[in-house]
């Protein structure tokens, strides 16, 4: 089998990586799994040479694989539900991860293996682009 199955049913699966893709995205750097680090950056290779490519087709791509991000202020003072989506991870993706890489063909993030998580001691590995 090509890829990791994280114990999860395929529907799980694709929704934990599809959420870690967006955090990676969004925040620079986040802490999990070992194995799900290296399944997520399969993923973020493959979204952010859709962000390099940077065409119209790329960015549906783009917007149809990260979540959506909610902010609790615009549910506050929505008028619409079209108020309310905020897609915030796509535009950072566009705007400031790919214009960082164009000069760079792959190898976008990095993994630190961190030691092992108490209470299951699963081992923990922090996933981040590379600057």
């Amino acid at each position: 089998m090509g890829y990791r199955k994280l114990q999860r049913t395929k529907s799980q699966r694709k929704a934990l990586l599809r959420d870690l893709t967006t955090d990676l995205i969004l925040n620079g750097k986040i802490k999990t799994t070992e194995s799900r680090a290296k399944e997520v950056r399969r993923q973020v290779e493959k979204v952010i040479t859709l962000g390099k490519r940077g065409d119209l087709s790329s960015r549906r791509l783009a917007v149809s694989y990260l979540r959506n991000v909610i902010d609790e202020n615009k549910i506050r003072n929505a008028k619409s539900a079209e108020d309310i989506v905020e897609q915030k991870a796509v535009k950072t993706l566009f705007d400031d991860v790919a214009p960082r890489f164009k000069n760079r063909n792959g190898g976008y993030t990095r993994i630190y293996k961190l030691g092992q998580r108490r209470g299951d001691a699963a081992p923990i590995a922090l996933i981040e682009l590379v600057d």
